[in-house]
């Protein structure tokens, strides 16, 4: 589940943000004390940020800086201020996109998606032909899943699911991310179909000796936990 930090004075507007973006399974958090924002972005240490301009205290120009010397994580601008030098201003601080007040909460969904992906998903630069998470390597060339002296071929979509939550360790992904991962043109991707390849990710794991690694929170999504 990824952490949202919404760094915003209008309180009712915080507020819808906060509620909207939890019907989609993030974890959102607000500033408490905007006389100690960095204090407490280290602490929530959240996975994107939507930060407005106008803040008391803190210009959020000053702020986008100042994150990004500390994160990679995203940062999308919610600002009144509309002009194209200060869209540009924003861009050039550090962030990663823009969105001008008023909006829509769907049009501020779709770039929290378009964001996560480009940064934690598949138009990351952690996208190499192989990887290890545990002591699992995923090798994305042979389509093989190997830990210590065991190995197996992983189907694409076992391969696009099992690569999602090593790369989200400890983490819930929605079972919408995951149908995401799935989603192909040419092919029709429903629920049962996650189902199915979850259930073969998790009797593939137990053959290399992983067990009882796939969690499932009910409703929401899974995620991998691994036994000490």
């Amino acid at each position: 589940m990824y952490k949202i930090l919404v760094i915003e004075d209008d309180k009712k507007l915080c507020e819808y943000t906060r509620e909207y973006l939890k019907r989609y399974n993030y974890e959102v958090f607000e500033i408490i004390n905007f006389k100690n924002v960095e204090d407490e972005f280290e602490n929530i240490n959240p996975d994107i940020v939507l930060l407005d301009v106008n803040l008391p205290y803190y210009d959020g120009f000053n702020l986008c800086r100042i994150f990004r010397r500390k994160s990679k994580a995203p940062i999308i601008f919610m600002s009144a201020r509309s002009s194209e030098i200060e869209q540009i201003r924003g861009l050039e601080m550090g962030a990663d996109d823009y969105i001008t007040k008023p909006f829509s909460f769907e049009l501020l969904l779709a770039k929290v998606q378009a964001a996560i992906r480009r940064t934690y998903g598949e138009y990351s630069e952690d996208s190499a032909d192989a990887f290890t998470v545990e002591g699992i390597t995923i090798d994305k060339n042979t389509f093989k899943m190997s830990y210590k002296d065991k190995n197996v071929e992983l189907t694409k979509n076992e391969l696009k699911l099992i690569s999602k939550l090593l790369k989200s360790i400890n983490k819930v992904v929605t079972r919408e991310e995951l149908l995401e991962e799935l989603w192909d043109e040419s092919s029709f991707v429903d629920d049962n179909t996650l189902t199915v390849n979850v259930t073969r990710i998790k009797n593939k794991l137990s053959e290399v000796g992983v067990k009882n690694a796939v969690k499932n929170k009910r409703g929401i999504g899974y995620y991998l936990e691994f036994q000490d």
